[in-house]
């Protein structure tokens, strides 16, 4: 089962999309759950963002269930230390994923709002983040939404579903795991 969680402020209809559009990806049911986060303890005064490992940290000990997978949607500024800015985080191969729409609105960078293009954005960064959990890298195909993206302009190129090499690759793990009992 996949877990949408709204962490503070969320984009309205944000939640109910992804709960909508994520089983079609991963092939699991989803549900919207709401674990008793408590952002502030990622908030870093000096860069006036939220570190995202720290979310992480308190989402891992928030999990539903044994084979649960959790993906926070918040619209505060993520960062990890090394870089400035993230649209999310996960673990690879765990259980918990980030989503940050604050990047991903036209209004943060000057442009007016478009509400269908920020959901569109958030569903491909969300399957990104989530394609993580299942144990998906990065992919060198541009259009597919496993691709890395350091600009709301590389989320715009991408589609918002795996190529055919990450298909095969989450198959497989999806079987395997089914074999393993």
């Amino acid at each position: 089962m996949i877990h949408v969680a709204p962490i503070y402020t969320v984009v309205p209809g944000a939640v109910a999309r992804l709960v909508a559009g994520l089983p079609a990806v991963f092939h699991v049911p989803a549900a919207e759950y709401t674990p008793p986060i408590d952002a502030r303890l990622a908030f870093d005064p000096a860069r006036q963002q939220y570190n995202s490992t720290t979310l992480l940290a308190q989402l891992l000990q928030h999990i539903p269930g044994p084979d649960a997978k959790l993906v926070a949607i918040t619209d505060v500024d993520l960062f990890i230390p090394v870089l400035t800015f993230v649209f999310g985080e996960a673990q690879l191969g765990g259980s918990v994923a980030i989503v940050s729409t604050h990047r991903l609105r036209n209004g943060f960078y000057g442009l007016r709002d478009d509400p269908a293009l920020l959901m569109a954005r958030l569903e491909k960064e969300a399957v990104h983040e989530l394609g993580h959990t299942f144990d998906l890298v990065h992919c060198r195909h541009y259009s597919c939404v496993m691709h890395s993206s350091t600009s709301v302009e590389g989320v715009d190129l991408k589609e918002a579903a795996l190529c055919a090499d990450c298909q095969a690759v989450l198959d497989a793990n999806r079987a395997a795991r089914r074999a393993a009992g």
